[in-house]
Parts: C-alpha cells; structure tokens; sequence
C-alpha cells in the first residue's frame, strides 16, 4: 500500500511538472531559440548545484534537531519530496518528507520542523544577498522593492535559537504532540545559512548563463543576476497557493530584469529558468532516487557511525 501511494505521487508530481512546461512550450521554444546549448548546459549544472545547496540547508537543520542523514539518503527525501511542489497546496512536499524519513528513524515533528524551517531561512536569506547583490550591482534598482525587504528583521528572529525553540515548542505543544528531543543551536543555523547562500549564488549563475546570451554580461550582471533570482524566488514563494510559484516568480523576474534586458528578453529568461529549473527538479529526483537504490537499504546505511 504504501508503495502505491508512493508511486501515485510522484505520477502526480510528474504530471503537474510537465504541464507547467507544457503550458509554456510556445514562449519557451522562442526564448531557447536565442539561447546556446552551451549555456543552457551551463545554467543547468548551476541549477542542480543550487538544489543541492537548498538539500544541505535543510539537512543541515534536520541534523542540529537529532536526525543527521547520511547524504544519499538524505537526497533521496528531500529531492523526491520536493518533486510535491508541483501539485497544488502546500503540504504535499512536508508530507512526502515525513513520510519518507520515517521509513528512516526520523520523527515526523522533526522532518516537519526542518522543512517549515528551510523556508523561512532561504526566504531571510534571499532577501539579504538579493538587496547586497542587486545594489552592488545597479544602485537603485532594488528600490521599487523596498517593501519586501522590510521583512529581513522580521525572518532575522528566526537565526535566534532562542526565539525559534520556543516558537517550535509552542507549536508542538497545542498540536499535542512530544516537544523536540534536541534544541535547535546556533551553529547549525549558521551552517544552514552558509548552504542557503551558497544556493542562491549558484541560482544567481544559473540565470547570468542565460541572460549572458540575451544582451547582459559581464560581473555586474552576474551580480545582478544572483539579486534578481533570489527576489523573484522570495516574491514567488509568498503565493502559498500556486504551484511553485508559477507564474508569479516569472511575473517578479521579467520585472526584476527590466533595467538590463528588454521585455521580451526578459520574458524569454524567464521562461527558460523555469523550465531549466524544473528539469533539475527531476535529474536530481531521478539521481538521488538511484543513488539511495544502489546503496542497498537505506536504514542499514541509517546505522550510527554511517551519517556522511
């Protein structure tokens, strides 16, 4: 039963990934048309290391709450779980995660709380290298977007500890549920941090591949680029309701990118970054999937002294 279950979603997931590309295939065949293989190549490396970045952010989470995975593993639930982004509703990429890291001795309140963790933590963190990067790069242009960046101090009480263990315990109290068996610590907030950031430059990338061949190069749009994603990203994810944000982050970027490209460029990266992006989605999905295969039983690699 649960091997159906498991197999329904990911037809589910799959299904909803290919009708955004599908939905978009007109837009984005011209915007490809302007764009090299190289760089597409390049800009899809950068994706999966970007994905890779938002895994060791919320690995990195879940191991400072008392579940360390091991890497093969821990890929294998968060990327497979991630693949529920694409179905409509919020929760199904929690629940596959919970489901899955049960199968491996995490609690589900603990697989619960990295993830509700995760994103406030690319959230703070988008917001402050996207305000750096897009001032750096073209002072001014952050400016029609100073209202979203009065949300950093709000999301910085989250990087306190303090604040959040209690904010978690709160909450696990009035679902009825045991607290946490391991406080969340600063050091593994950092460490969280550290992948989120390095996610975003690597996003950041992705897009400047892609832009490189529409009429933007050099560093200062690279720059550019790694403040105009983690904005749009941040302005996508509010939309709780919208499948990955569909729609809306596209919406956000070719409005981000209007002082470098003009729209119809603009509308072309955008394009191309969602589905570059989704196509990473299912290669590291597909990957992390066989990797943990091969591994053998993923709780005999669970085993204390085999976490990597």
């Amino acid at each position: 039963m649960k091997r159906l279950v498991r197999v329904a979603f990911l037809l589910v997931a799959l299904g909803f990934g290919t009708w955004v590309v599908a939905g978009q295939w007109d837009g984005v065949r011209a915007g490809f048309a302007r764009l090299s293989w190289s760089s597409l190549a390049l800009s899809l490396v950068a994706v999966v290391a970007a994905l890779g970045g938002g895994m060791m952010t919320w690995r990195a989470l879940l191991a400072d709450l008392g579940s360390p995975l091991p890497l093969r593993a821990g890929a294998k639930v968060f990327f497979v779980g991630q693949l529920g982004k694409y179905i409509p509703g919020s929760l199904w990429p929690v629940l596959a995660q919970m489901e899955m890291g049960r199968e491996l001795g995490v609690p589900r309140s603990r697989s619960a709380a990295a993830f509700f963790l995760t994103l406030p933590v690319q959230l703070g963190s988008g917001l402050v290298i996207s305000g750096v990067t897009l001032l750096a790069a073209r002072p001014g242009a952050a400016a029609p977007y100073a209202w979203v960046f009065l949300l950093i101090p709000v999301l910085a009480v989250v990087f306190e500890p303090r604040v959040i263990n209690a904010v978690l315990g709160f909450g696990l109290r009035r679902l009825g549920r045991e607290p946490l068996e391991r406080p969340l610590t600063r050091r593994g907030m950092l460490t969280a941090l550290g992948w989120a950031l390095l996610g975003w430059v690597a996003y950041g990338l992705h897009l400047a591949a892609v832009v490189h061949d529409l009429g933007a190069s050099g560093l200062p749009a690279v720059a550019f680029s790694v403040g105009a994603f983690a904005l749009s990203w941040c302005l996508g994810i509010m939309t709780f309701v919208v499948p990955a944000g569909a729609g809306v982050r596209e919406v956000a970027m070719v409005a981000v990118l209007a002082p470098v490209l003009d729209s119809g460029s603009a509308i072309a990266a955008a394009l191309c970054s969602r589905v570059v992006i989704v196509l990473g989605d299912l290669l590291c999905a597909g990957f992390a999937g066989l990797a943990a295969r091969r591994a053998g039983d993923p709780r005999q690699d669970h085993a204390p002294g085999k976490a990597v």
